[in-house]
């Protein structure tokens, strides 16, 4: 019997097992006296098949074979399952995603997130190495300026050298050296020519233990007793160096000398120049063609050639000790220029004004850059000052001197004593300077 006789009617699709059918083909039997029902589509209705639907093989779509007519009035059609919601329809629209469901008011929300904070541990390790670098850099310069600085045996020790005594004592010398002068240096700050070098200026600067600083003129023509050599004026002991005249000044005032200074003709006008000059004050206009000085009265910026004829001028009735008045007074000012905040807070100013100390000045050999430091800090703010007491002139074997009285002597004790001076022995009369 062949197969369009037999009871049986072969499916489309082969006579083979197929990958979603190993069975193969289904037939269907065909039942006497019933029409002839054909195959169906699956995605059918359960009663248009006859019976209950069976799912579709696995793996495999099988979609409805009956068309459905348009209708405008219903929105796209959803795309089938198993493909991305997100593609657009035909239409070219795309369904808006479903609102997110409502939470009943008595239900809390989810808990909400803190802000962060910043973080503040880069910023602070950035502030700790930019204070390294600061820190070594300083002492990098300041260790390499020590280390330029013009040093000679002055405070080496003695038979006999007197004891420490309170406060801190600097012993500063200005000389009247012309070697590190060029000739037209000479001529323009009126230095002349003389060989050699002497004492211009001698100042002791005691440093108390609490209290004003103290700026203490010594006249050079004060007659005393060099050790070695007998009765002088004091500014002949420097002609045996300055460890000499540190001995000197110790054994005659018994006074403790921690640290030494000297500065030349040539140091002096730098350091004026490195700050800007140095604002001053004349009571009087002041003409002096030896030191090459011509002053106004009244207060004016003087650069250092000015300031430096300034303080070498003799042209007063009392001479030398006018001029050593003259002479603190300016040592004040450009101590509380160097060390305010236009000097500090100024590199311009600042550097050249170290680079020009470092060269000009010869400290003792155990000196530093950071006590000339200390020195500046302590004169910046008015510090008393005065001449040593003296017995008034006398005739002696090396000419007109100024002798030493009791006055001196008690006037010495009080500062090796660290204690006020009274006030009748103190002078800071005459000169120039208001």
């Amino acid at each position: 019997m062949n197969e369009q006789d037999g009871p049986f009617i072969r499916r489309p699709g082969g006579s083979g097992p197929t990958p979603g059918n190993p069975r193969g083909p289904e037939r269907r039997r065909v039942v006497p006296g019933q029409p002839y029902d054909p195959p169906r589509a699956w995605s059918q209705s359960p009663d248009d098949r006859g019976g209950k639907p069976a799912p579709p093989p696995a793996g495999r779509y099988a979609p409805r074979q009956e068309p459905e007519p348009f209708r405008p009035d219903r929105g796209p059609v959803p795309p089938p399952p198993g493909r991305d919601r997100r593609s657009p329809d035909p239409g070219g629209f795309r369904r808006p995603p479903p609102p997110p469901p409502r939470r009943p008011a008595d239900q809390p929300g989810p808990p909400s997130r803190r802000p962060r904070r910043r973080r503040r541990i880069p910023i602070v390790r950035s502030l700790l190495v930019l204070l390294l670098v600061i820190v070594v850099g300083v002492a990098g310069l300041t260790f390499y300026y020590d280390s330029k600085l013009n040093r000679v045996d002055a405070l080496s020790s003695y038979p006999g050298r007197v004891r420490d005594t309170p406060g801190t004592n600097w012993l500063l010398v200005g000389s009247d050296s012309r070697a590190d002068l060029s000739a037209e240096q000479k001529r323009q700050l009126a230095t002349g020519d003389s060989d050699g070098k002497r004492t211009d200026t001698i100042m002791l600067i005691h440093i108390p233990s609490s209290g004003k600083a103290m700026i203490i003129s010594i006249p050079r023509d004060l007659y005393v007793t060099i050790p070695g050599q007998g009765p002088d004026k004091i500014n002949a002991a420097f002609n045996g160096g300055p460890k000499l005249l540190v001995q000197t000044i110790e054994t005659f005032t018994k006074v403790h000398i921690d640290h030494y200074a000297e500065i030349g003709f040539g140091g002096f006008d730098t350091l004026v120049d490195a700050v800007g000059g140095v604002n001053i004050c004349l009571d009087q206009p002041l003409r002096d063609p030896k030191a090459g000085l011509r002053l106004r009265a009244g207060c004016q910026d003087l650069n250092g050639q000015q300031a430096l004829g300034l303080v070498r001028t003799r042209a007063f009735p009392n001479a030398d000790l006018e001029r050593v008045v003259n002479q603190r007074k300016f040592l004040s000012a450009l101590m509380s220029k160097a060390s305010g905040a236009s000097t500090v807070l100024n590199p311009f100013r600042l550097f050249p004004f170290v680079s020009g100390t470092v060269s000009s000045i010869t400290v003792d050999n155990g000196d530093h850059i950071w006590n000339l430091a200390l020195l500046a800090w302590a004169l910046r703010s008015s510090p008393l000052t005065t001449t040593t007491p003296n017995g008034g002139s006398e005739n002696t074997d090396s000419g007109d001197a100024l002798a030493v009285d009791d006055d001196t002597t008690t006037f010495f004790d009080y500062i090796a004593k660290d204690v006020t001076v009274p006030a009748q022995l103190l002078q800071n009369t005459g000169g120039a300077i208001s």
